[in-house]
């Protein structure tokens, strides 16, 4: 699973970053993130946006104060 630690990148090229790994993904692949905060803004961003997102498969599970590990499947 491709994972993507987002939490050095600055937050004005995160998202960018995330668009790209994910649309470089092949249907059924699930796009692995790690943040320093709930991914929630790039949750509805993506469910607004992008087509082949699986938005009712997400997952995101905190696994400490400023570590979010969320899963993005691709459809």
């Amino acid at each position: 699973m491709p994972r993507l630690d987002v939490r050095e990148i600055p937050p004005p090229e995160r998202h960018p970053k995330i668009h790209d790994a994910f649309d470089e993904l092949d249907s059924g692949e699930v796009l692995e993130i790690v943040n320093d905060h709930e991914p929630k803004p790039l949750f509805y961003e993506m469910q607004a946006e992008v087509e082949s997102f699986d938005a009712d498969s997400y997952e995101v599970e905190r696994e400490g104060s400023q570590k979010f590990v969320a899963k993005f499947p691709k459809q």
